[in-house]
This record gives structure tokens, C-alpha cells and sequence, in this order.
């Protein structure tokens, strides 16, 4: 029986997520599985990856194939890496110390790495919010400031319509004494 480490689709339409499992590889793709071994959410931005490394590394040493994208997936996760490293210690090319101290310091740059990239798309996304709160803050005040330009023409408006009121009234008058 060959048996493969793939993805298998649920959630609704345009927004999967897929769990990993362990399968025989003539069972349909959402059917029956052996093992869940993790789940893999794409939506998120960096996708969120959950495996059980201990479980994944038991499967691909008995000789489970993962699918491409699995595969992208344990690489990702530092299991392939350690099945590499695992063999080696079984061949005798290096002791499992030196194969752990290996491991741990390539965990140690890929968390980093993580980290790294969580912290730059938040501050684009504190950047992008600051940009927005000053466009909107500029288009607010040029509206307070247009407001305050009506307003002000209307008081001067308004202004000279009295002062045009009251001026032809005292004028006719000072035309009639001046007739007189």
C-alpha cells in the first residue's frame, strides 16, 4: 500500500483550509485518511502552518511521500531537514548531538526569520494606518476650511446687503434735503 502525506480540503468556498493527513494514495482527496497529522490555513498572511513534527518525521522515515506541497510544507518546518539529519545519524555520518545542535540552530534562524517577517508586515500595516488617519485628518480640515471660506463670504455677503440697505435709504433723503 503506498501511502502519502497530503492536504485534504475543508471550509467553505474561497476559503479553504486543509488539514494534512496521512492517506492511502487511492483514496479520494477528502476521503478516508489514517492519520491527521496537522492543518494549514492560506488565508493568513504569513499562513499559518500547524504539524505535528514528531508524527510527520515517524511517517516519512517509514516511507510515507509527501505531495509537493507538503513537501514545500515540512521543509518549511524544519521536518525534512531532520529526516535528512536522521539519516545521516543512522548511516553513522554524525552523532544525533551533533544532528540536534544542527536542528536547533537552524530553528533558532527560521523563528527568527519569522519573527522578522510578523514585525515588517506590521509596521506596513501601522504605516498604512497613519497614512490613511493623516489623509483623512488633510481632506477634513480643507472641508472645515471651505465651511469656514462660505461662511465668511456669506457674513460678507450679508454685511454688504445691509450696508446697500441702509445706504440708498439715507441717500434719497440727503438728496431731498439737498433739493430743498
Amino acid at each position: 500500500m503506498a501511502v502519502k502525506i497530503r492536504l485534504a480540503r475543508r471550509g467553505r468556498k474561497k476559503m479553504a483550509i486543509y488539514d494534512v493527513v496521512v492517506a492511502d494514495a487511492r483514496a479520494p482527496r477528502d476521503g478516508r485518511f489514517i492519520e491527521k497529522i496537522g492543518s494549514y490555513n492560506p488565508n493568513t498572511d504569513p499562513a499559518t502552518i500547524h504539524i505535528n513534527n514528531d508524527r510527520a518525521l515517524k511517517w516519512l522515515l517509514n516511507g510515507a511521500q509527501p505531495t509537493d506541497t507538503v513537501k514545500a510544507m515540512l521543509s518549511y518546518r524544519g521536518v525534512m531537514l531532520k529526516k535528512h539529519l536522521q539519516i545521516g545519524v543512522q548511516k553513522g555520518a554524525i552523532t544525533q548531538e551533533q544532528a540536534d545542535e544542527k536542528f536547533q540552530a537552524w530553528l533558532g534562524a527560521k523563528e527568527q526569520t519569522i519573527a522578522n517577517k510578523v514585525d515588517r508586515l506590521t509596521q506596513v500595516k501601522d504605516a498604512a494606518k497613519r497614512e490613511a488617519l493623516a489623509a483623512e485628518a488633510a481632506k477634513n480640515q480643507a472641508r472645515l476650511d471651505a465651511i469656514k471660506k462660505r461662511e465668511e463670504e456669506a457674513a460678507a455677503a450679508a454685511a454688504a446687503a445691509e450696508v446697500e440697505a441702509s445706504a440708498p435709504a439715507e441717500a434719497p433723503a440727503e438728496d431731498g434735503e439737498a433739493q430743498a
